[in-house]
């Protein structure tokens, strides 16, 4: 990589990369660069991200993509999306003798794009994507290193496949730590009825979810209010636990 951030032409070396960019955001940035500068005839570039059916461009060079991005994301339908959602590049040579995608080829052509090139990224995930190049002239990327450009498609989709995996990872531990709460708060009320009828936990704990149920409360928050009565102050998690806010 150049002090710029912008990728050399060479073999995928996924590591190297994410370690040389801060965040996700830069490294597709690096890679829109990157994509155009190996596709000599190009004027633009766009890295688009799809979520929950929903796609946008999140990275983009030179000046040609985010327009084209947008109109087939409006038609939802295009070289871009079908290469997204299919799994497959697509590259079309001429978009005047293009009839696929209703009535986006005409748009690009108007838009002064004669060419184009997606490559899938991520495919399949919950988080698929594709790499996108535009050309003003036909067959533009007839010369281009293709075994290049699906080097750089392949280090997005590791490291969007990272990013989705920690994204996941710090929700599990979210949820797994608003749970552990509950359930420290959850006992500690049980503790407060055992002692106040002097019964067993499993005796307590269903005369909790009871009162729950007919107070129309959630459990966690009827023994919050239980613990509070009693102690003076809002319960915490627990050992450990930061309080719930």
């Amino acid at each position: 990589m150049t002090d710029d951030g912008v990728l050399t032409p060479g073999p995928p070396d996924l590591v190297s990369l994410l370690l040389d960019t801060d965040t996700l955001d830069d490294f597709l940035h690096a890679l829109a660069r990157s994509a155009l500068l190996m596709s000599p005839t190009a004027d633009g570039c766009g890295v688009t991200l799809e979520r929950e059916n929903r796609p946008l461009t999140v990275a983009s060079a030179g000046i040609s993509a985010p327009p084209l991005d947008e109109a087939q994301y409006g038609q939802d339908d295009g070289p871009c999306l079908e290469a997204l959602r299919e799994g497959h590049e697509v590259n079309v040579s001429d978009m005047r003798e293009e009839g696929r995608w209703n009535g986006y080829p005409a748009f690009a052509v108007s838009s002064g794009t004669r060419s184009s090139l997606s490559l899938p990224i991520a495919a399949h995930s919950h988080t698929a994507g594709a790499l996108n190049l535009y050309s003003p002239k036909e067959n533009g990327f007839a010369d281009v290193d293709l075994s290049g450009l699906r080097a750089l498609a392949a280090q997005a989709t590791g490291a969007v496949a990272l990013a989705q995996q920690l994204s996941d990872t710090q929700t599990f531990t979210a949820d797994l730590e608003a749970a552990l709460q509950s359930r420290a708060v959850i006992d500690q009320a049980a503790g407060i009825v055992m002692n106040q009828r002097r019964c067993g936990s499993e005796e307590a704990l269903e005369t909790l979810r009871t009162a729950s149920q007919h107070r129309n409360v959630k459990l966690r928050d009827l023994c919050a209010q239980l613990v509070s009565s009693v102690s003076g102050s809002p319960p915490t998690g627990g050992p450990g636990l930061r309080p719930r806010p």
